[in-house]
């Protein structure tokens, strides 16, 4: 069974480009404080590395 990782969106996307707010919507975050399970792929980790300052993970 693969693992899971709870991500958290801890700061806005106000103020931010293009390319961060695409990839935190393609995560499926919303709001502030929007958590949601995904599995631990080297694809969703590439995507937590270009937001990491903005969002908050936990594995499963």
């Amino acid at each position: 069974m693969a693992k899971k990782l709870n991500i958290t969106l801890k700061k806005s996307l106000i103020g931010r480009n293009q390319r961060q707010r695409a990839t935190v919507k393609a995560l499926g975050l919303r709001k502030i404080g929007h958590t949601v399970i995904h599995d631990d792929t080297p694809q969703i980790r590439g995507m937590i590395h270009k937001v990491d300052f903005m969002v908050d993970v936990e594995e499963a």
